[in-house]
């Protein structure tokens, strides 16, 4: 027994050192990349096109399932964004609750005759779709519940612009957000097809008409936890795997796609429970099996503002549907793994995926496991314990100031000093029982993936005015007349 302790504990060690020395370098990646994208930003050709006319139009897709606390405040966002020409498209996935309703008392809707509409991807059959002309880009589709992945295919289908933005229903934009990753996608718009935006948590920030207008770390710990995990995964990671073209998720929260090429690949997949991965993985795999040159990007300037769980509950069930999804799609495209023509997704970010993300709740679980045995065996001594956790922390600490430096250089916001010390101070707090729980979580996902248990969780939505300070919008500022052109606020 002792001689398996520590064998595995070395074993353990060269995984997290692995994890880590990686980690090191792909945040430094991220830090190099975000200094180079600043400066070609500042100088693009592209950089004053929130007018213009040469600017493509976008379809934005908005799935939507009981969202009747947040779907006003998520509309409103959207219709006053910084964008020459889009049209928004809500889609009401079978909802149990009155977002047909409240979307429809709001906007004063009336059902319309829909023109013919081409079943370009496969989804579930719509019922009825609302418009009212005094808000002419906003259209909202009513259809039979199939899910998320089946609600974003219903919007492909209906969509009639060439790039679809798809925006969780329970998020908001920053009003230059869609114009940024547009000016992104224009810098080569045949290669650039697909852009991911960063998704920030906005629990405890002042909103007001529906846009994030003073951000602030909520007061809560839970959120104000995950927006130490956001800001790690989106800035310290997401960066440096978009420098490599090795990015495997557009986070659903808010994306960018050419839209030939979603339908190219056949769309979402309706029984996937991850589809923001899934369709990253689809059109990688159809890129470079058609030897065809591409990217796919991570714009860290194009912000997207999120409600973040605030109970174990809900949180609970979001990371077992997380982990689902990537088991899913870890086991669908395990073919792609170490074949020479998927590049460095067979080669690197796969794998990495699979060790690090798909199998770390195993391996978090049973080092503690096995730190523990030590202790109780007489194989460490207390001291050597203690170091470890405190290597963790420092880890985690350099971490976390790392992303804080990087989204620093991005956005140049003065933080408050006390958010900042309330940051580091939860992501030393987090390694100790917050990563543990997370662990369990990732487990229990695993299971239920075993059983087929495919079920949505709990998930309560709540009102933005509940965690906020909400403030109301002047009525000028979103006129039942405003036209099809940009609003700036």
């Amino acid at each position: 027994m002792r001689a398996f302790l520590l064998e595995y504990g070395l074993f353990a060690t060269f995984l997290i050192a692995g994890s880590s020395l990686l980690y090191f370098l792909i945040m430094a990646l991220s830090s190099q990349r975000m200094r180079t994208q600043i400066k070609s930003t500042m100088y693009s050709r592209f950089r004053e096109l929130s007018g213009s006319e040469h600017v493509p139009p976008v379809s934005i897709l908005v799935p939507s399932y009981n969202e009747e606390l947040t779907i006003i405040d998520n509309v409103r966002s959207l219709m006053a964004l910084e964008f020459p020409q889009y049209e928004v498209v809500v889609i009401n996935d079978g909802s149990q609750d009155s977002t047909l309703q409240v979307l429809v008392d709001e906007f004063q809707l009336t059902r319309i005759r829909p023109s013919s509409i081409r079943s370009l991807v496969q989804s579930k059959s719509i019922e009825e779709i609302y418009h009212n002309p005094q808000y002419p880009k906003l259209v909202v589709i009513n259809k039979q519940n199939g899910g998320k992945a089946d609600a974003l295919n219903a919007g492909i289908n209906v969509a009639q612009y060439p790039l679809v933005a798809t925006i969780d229903a329970d998020s908001m934009l920053e009003k230059d957000a869609l114009i940024r990753l547009v000016q992104l996608y224009m810098e080569n718009p045949e290669q650039h097809i697909a852009i991911g935006g960063n998704v920030r948590i906005a629990n405890g920030s002042t909103i007001q008409g529906g846009r994030v207008t003073k951000h602030r770390l909520s007061r809560k710990s839970l959120p104000a936890m995950q927006y130490v995990e956001y800001m790690r995964a989106f800035l310290g990671g997401r960066i440096g795997w978009s420098a490599l073209n090795g990015l495997l998720i557009v986070s659903g929260a808010f994306g960018l796609f050419r839209k030939d090429y979603l339908v190219e690949v056949g769309g979402y997949e309706a029984d996937c429970p991850g589809e923001d991965m899934n369709i990253v993985m689809k059109l990688h795999r159809y890129m470079l099996q058609q030897g065809l040159p591409y990217r796919i990007l991570f714009c860290p300037d194009a912000v997207c503002w999120t409600q973040a769980p605030d109970t174990l509950s809900i949180l609970g069930s979001q990371r077992k549907r997380w982990i689902r999804g990537n088991l899913w799609n870890v086991i669908h495209f395990r073919a792609m793994l170490f074949v020479p023509k998927y590049k460095i997704i067979g080669w690197l970010a796969l794998p990495y995926t699979i060790l690090y993300e798909t199998l770390s709740p195993f391996i978090k679980l049973s080092g503690l496991v096995a730190l523990l045995a030590y202790v109780v065996m007489n194989m460490t001594q207390w001291p050597i314990l203690l170091a470890f956790i405190l290597i963790n922390l420092l880890i985690s600490l350099l971490f976390t100031t790392g992303s804080l430096i990087i989204e620093e250089i991005a956005f140049k916001r003065s933080t408050q000093t006390t958010d900042i010390w309330k940051i580091i101070g939860y992501s030393m707090l987090m390694t100790i029982g917050y990563d543990q729980m997370n662990a369990l979580w990732k487990l229990q996902g695993h299971a239920d993936f075993l059983r087929r248990n495919n079920s949505w969780g709990t998930m309560v939505r709540r009102s933005w005015k509940e965690d906020v300070t909400e403030k109301p919008l002047p009525q000028t500022q979103l006129s039942p007349g405003q036209s099809s052109k940009a609003t700036v606020m």
